[in-house]
């Protein structure tokens, strides 16, 4: 069984986070996840189609490895939730700059 590489909160770094979300493709994958609470699927937070699943799969390693991400496996898929309170713990307000997002709409949705 594949093990995923999580780094602890406080092995979080401001610049691997903001590596990981420089690629539009993996901001678009983050922004559909703020979405989805309970998290996606590797195939439900595609952001477009026609992605090798070779590509989608160093997408979400990025991801995974730079703290921003936490995927488990249930059954055969890879669920794959955001890391918003580990973030904000980290570095406040960074997810909201980067999403576009104030805490203020945040609290009002």
């Amino acid at each position: 069984m594949a093990q995923f590489f999580h780094p602890a909160t406080d092995d979080i770094t401001l610049t691997g986070v903001l590596a990981a979300l420089g690629d539009p493709v993996r901001l678009r994958i983050v922004r559909k996840l703020h979405c989805q609470k309970d998290g996606l699927s590797c195939h439900g937070a595609t952001p477009c189609e026609g992605l090798a699943p070779s590509t989608l799969s160093h997408h979400f390693r990025i991801l995974r490895e730079s703290g921003v991400v936490r995927t488990s496996k249930v059954g055969v898929s890879h669920i794959n939730v955001l890391r918003a309170e580990d973030l904000e713990m980290r570095f406040p307000g960074v997810l909201q700059t980067i999403l576009g997002q104030s805490p203020e709409k945040d609290a009002a949705a």
